[in-house]
């Protein structure tokens, strides 16, 4: 284990190679990265704030998408500063305790978006396919049950996979052909018996990947019969707009994970996944406010206010 041995623990570094085969591009990667972080870092705030302030938008859907909001800046922050720093430093070594803590935090988020997901898809199919009850199954107090269930879910989670790796035994210094500290990275360092943390993590992506998939299609066929029943062009065309956003956020949520499982376990494979894991890291954070901001009149009417009262100028 990690903690059994305190010098063990000190001593054992990841040294995360990230695109250090590549000296020529680390830089403009920086600015590259840099710029696509701040833009997910001023659209995700200014989405939480917008839904704040702005009475139009105090409904379950808004109150799902600022919680979304918020998971995708916290994911963001806590992974793409590492693959700013491991760009321009020398010196790319992690400790063990800190890979994780990155791990777990990160984690957190990955389980909780999926799930808050899920929920964003449930509630569009009572507002389209039971609209004279929408009032009633999504009270208040059923939303924030809701959300309640996807930070839950991800903390547990994280709790679980985190236990999963302090189990493991590091014996010395590894080498790491990532950026970030993901599940992967510790697999391949760990010196011990891997067989417990890979069930482990098996269990908890895949349910997590499965149930929140039946959800989500599951509450879009509903809703594709619904919207083909009605006889009203302009009704059909609404309905299908109101889903246009979430169903690109979990068209690119998910394609993204599904590309990354599908790659061969091949040594030519490396820089594909590392392509993946980085649009997966850095640029679904900034996406998802595009998304569904572009689309949307009213996130768009008080994000022209707020610029007109010069709250998100310079």
């Amino acid at each position: 284990m990690v903690s059994s041995d305190n010098n063990q623990s000190t001593a054992v570094l990841f040294i995360l190679l990230g695109f250090s085969d590549y000296p020529e591009l680390e830089m403009p990667l920086f600015l590259l990265f840099l710029t696509i972080y701040a833009v997910a870092v001023v659209g995700n705030v200014g989405m939480i704030v917008i839904i704040k302030i702005n009475p139009k938008l105090h409904t379950p859907m808004y109150f799902f998408l600022k919680h979304l909001s918020f998971v995708d800046f916290c994911y963001s922050t806590i992974a793409t500063p590492l693959l700013l720093e491991n760009l321009i430093v020398e010196d790319k070594s992690i400790s063990v305790k800190g890979c994780i803590t990155q791990f777990s935090i990160g984690i957190t988020c990955v389980m909780a978006e999926m799930v808050m997901l899920a929920v964003m898809a449930y509630d569009r199919f009572v507002a389209i396919c039971k609209p004279l009850l929408y009032t009633v199954s999504m009270s208040p107090k059923r939303c924030a049950l809701l959300v309640t269930v996807a930070y839950a879910w991800g903390i547990i989670s994280s709790i679980i996979l985190t236990y999963s790796l302090l189990v493991l035994s590091f014996c010395e210094t590894k080498i790491i052909d990532n950026f970030v500290c993901e599940y992967s990275v510790f697999l391949s360092a760990s010196c011990s018996d891997k067989h417990f943390s890979e069930i482990m993590l098996f269990i908890f992506l895949n349910l997590s990947s499965l149930c929140t998939l039946i959800i989500i299609l599951t509450s879009y066929l509903f809703i594709f019969i619904t919207v083909l029943q009605m006889h009203s062009t302009s009704g059909r065309y609404k309905a299908f707009s109101t889903c246009a956003s979430h169903m690109t956020a979990v068209t690119i949520f998910y394609g993204t994970i599904l590309f990354l499982y599908c790659i061969p376990n091949t040594k030519n494979s490396w820089l594909v996944v590392k392509v993946g894991s980085v649009f997966y890291i850095v640029v679904i954070p900034m996406l998802n406010p595009l998304i569904y901001s572009l689309r949307n009149k009213d996130v768009k009417e008080t994000f022209r206010k707020l610029k007109n009262l010069k709250i998100f100028s310079q």
